[in-house]
């Protein structure tokens, strides 16, 4: 990511959390012009108390941001740690000690470790650098990935670069949003037009977040502009104002879109959106109240498309506040399709809808019979079943040692007796049944591209070894591919029969991406956790022999193939040996040549070569739908039938004919999952009706 000049940041762990980074740094190498805007809770933290006195401000140097402790409700002492570690951090870094602000986040009430982090001040010092993606990691706490984004604009003859990151996931409500954010930029701006911009960018975006309608101790978003970008400097009421204002609420827009997407246990990202109200004020007072209402989130996890919850919150709010708002003449619509309209429901057929509510983002749009140019928009998040167990936990399960160190301690122990009993005992007879048990998984989708899902991924896969389960991985890598083919000028790619038409040039790439790229760094992601995984080419020993494959009508496809044979022997005496082979679907022909081979027909190949039980398919998808609801089983003959009919469609052909293959060579059960759901593997496999689509025989 491009980050302005002057500026360098860095992460590193200073022992508040027991292996995790958590002490960040953002440094400029110029005094820089900082505004800030901070949580209107009256119980704030010190970090909160001592920046609110010191912004806007002309000299700031530095801020040093600490995760795991929120120095919040701990005293008198938290001001002077918060001194303390200033103080430290300007020593190490040669600048004044009052040119440095501090923030934090983390449990509440817990004294911060100031020594700790006083001792961390100079090994962040020699830490930075220009990866901005550090410092983002160091200040997560419930957080899943990190959260950055940025803006290039031009202000007279200068270039001005403008980049930030944030954390947020849990108390999250309106009036700043629970959260922090930095925001740099090189560019030259009197502090009234930096504070004004920072100002007018919450009103429409972090001021429009809400997660669980909890406002927390800590809510900060700093902005600093160091100049050195050496442009005019930036005046409130001119053209160039307008710009970087512009670029502000982007960045602002995309933190805040990002935080509530990555809501405590969230599985969906909730946006409103409300039209036509009497002002801008209402309309951005009833899009928060849709998003921040318990029973609208509730109704989106569950994919319900109870447009009635939506229509009571606006009838709710406009009764409590007196405003003329009449929702019995409001239009919803849910995913883009209309549910009340006129006065009535529109008898919007709710099978349908539900399938289009599945997808990771649901839109709500309220229009109101005033000025349709009057818009307002929130962002939420479903309420699922994960954000209870989180935060019903999160100081239970949370200790910290006599020197500071946090730990969360969500070990079995420390739940009820009857509980305990009841997972052990499932448990338990699921590792029974699959000891020795062979499963591939085809790995591919979404899992393959966010890091949070990733790092599930390899969970799951090291909980497979654990009860006793065999795995094989096969990987695709579509998007990553047809992305490079691009980037190389190879053009956009063509597809026929969902086959990639590959030359003889593309192929190279391919194998490039999928064996060089992909799978190297699937390997080393299975092997930080153990997963003892072994990174596989088809071309290697024989594993995969490919020959030439055609379109359905005779159309060549180029370096395309099928697999022919499986070197079985290979990936018996790795399973054997307790490794986990990763196979990149790469062929190798008669004529020496390679083939790109489709990694669903791969997997089910090399599952009928090892005689395995179990053949997993991890997609973008829920499993098969029908009418829009999934199908948890069906049988073979079910399957064949509804291929027949027309009734699966797209894509889920091509995987659906993968699966019958896989069965009629003698594979017991194929699964298809959505991979955009975390640990779908281990709640399928160890669940008795599973989460995504069993296809069993008959």
């Amino acid at each position: 990511m491009k980050t302005p000049l002057g500026f360098s940041y860095a992460g590193i762990n200073c022992g508040i959390k027991a292996a995790r980074k958590d002490l960040a740094l953002v440094y400029s190498e110029a005094p820089c012009v900082t505004a800030g805007c901070f949580t209107v809770n009256t119980a704030c933290a010190a970090p909160i108390v001592d920046a609110r006195a010191r912004v806007p401000s002309t000299s700031i140097r530095a801020i040093v941001v600490n995760s795991g402790n929120a120095n919040a409700l701990v005293g008198p002492e938290g001001e002077r740690d918060v001194r303390a570690v200033a103080t430290a951090a300007g020593l190490a870094l040669g600048v004044p000690s009052e040119s440095v602000l501090c923030a934090s986040t983390g449990v509440i009430g817990v004294r911060l470790p100031t020594k700790k982090l006083e001792d961390g001040a100079a090994p962040l010092a020699a830490a930075r650098g220009a990866a901005i993606e550090l410092a983002a990691e160091a200040i997560l706490t419930t957080d899943t990935r990190v959260k950055l984004s940025g803006r290039s604009l031009r202000v007279g003859e200068r270039d001005v670069t403008i980049a930030a990151f944030a954390k947020g996931s849990g108390m999250i409500a309106p009036e700043l949003a629970t959260m922090l954010a930095f925001i740099t930029t090189d560019a030259a701006i009197a502090p009234a037009a930096l504070q004004a911009a920072l100002t007018r960018a919450m009103g429409g975006t972090f001021n429009m977040l809400t997660v669980d309608n909890d406002m927390s101790t800590n809510d900060a978003v700093f902005a600093m502009a160091n100049g050195l970008a050496r442009n005019a400097e930036i005046t409130t009421g001119t053209p160039e104002y307008a710009l970087f204002e512009a670029a502000v609420n982007d960045v602002c827009s995309d933190l805040a879109r990002a935080i509530a997407e990555d809501g405590e246990g969230a599985t969906k990202l909730l946006e409103v959106t409300v039209r036509g109200a009497p002002t801008e004020e209402i309309a951005r007072d009833l899009a928060r109240s849709i998003a921040g209402s318990s029973l609208v989130k509730a109704a989106m996890f569950g994919a319900d498309p109870n447009w009635g919850r939506v229509l009571a919150t606006v009838g709710a709010r406009a009764g409590s506040r007196k405003w003329n708002v009449d929702p019995l003449r409001a239009t919803v619509a849910i995913q883009g399709a209309a549910v009340f309209a006129n006065g009535a429901p529109t008898g919007m057929d709710p099978i349908v809808l539900r399938a289009k509510m599945r997808e990771p983002t649901i839109l709500i749009d309220v229009t109101l019979p005033g000025n349709a140019n009057l818009v307002a928009r929130a962002w939420g998040c479903d309420l699922s079943y994960d954000y209870v167990k989180i935060n019903a936990d999160y100081t239970s399960l949370t200790s910290s040692s006599p020197d500071g160190t946090v730990t969360k301690d969500d070990r079995l122990t420390n739940y009820s007796p009857g509980f305990k009993r009841a997972l052990l005992v499932e448990a338990l007879s699921y590792i029974a049944k699959f000891t020795g048990t062979r499963a591939v998984v085809k790995y591919g989708g979404a899992a393959m591209v966010k890091d949070s899902l990733k790092a599930a991924f390899a969970n799951d896969i090291n909980l497979l070894r654990s009860a006793g389960l065999l795995p094989v991985v096969v990987h695709g890598g579509g998007p990553e591919i047809t992305h490079t083919l691009e980037k190389l000028g190879s053009g956009r790619s063509e597809f026929i029969d969902g086959q990639r038409i590959t030359g003889p040039e593309d192929v190279k790439v391919v194998e490039m991406v999928l064996s060089g790229k992909i799978n190297t760094e699937l390997v080393q992601l299975l092997n930080q956790r153990t997963a003892k995984a072994v990174g596989l080419s088809g071309k290697d020993a024989g594993l995969l022999r490919a020959r030439k494959l055609l379109s359905k009508d005779g159309r060549d496809l180029g370096m395309v193939g099928e697999v022919e044979s499986v070197n079985a022997d290979l990936l018996e005496t790795l399973l054997d040996k307790a490794y986990v082979p990763v196979i990149s679907p790469i062929g190798m022909g008669e004529d020496g040549q390679a083939y790109n081979i489709n990694a669903d027909t791969a997997a089910a190949a090399i599952a009928v070569a090892l005689e395995a039980e179990k053949l997993i398919y991890l997609t973008d998808v829920p499993g098969i739908l029908e009418n829009g609801e999934l199908i948890s089983e069906i049988r073979v003959s079910e399957l064949r039938a509804k291929i027949a009919s027309g009734a699966i469609k797209g894509g889920m052909v091509a995987k659906a004919m993968a699966a019958l293959a896989a069965i009629d060579g003698g594979v017991e059960s194929v699964h298809i999952l959505d991979g955009r759901t975390p640990h779908s593997v281990i709640a399928e496999l160890f669940t008795d009706r599973g989460v995504g689509t069993l296809i069993a025989r008959d």
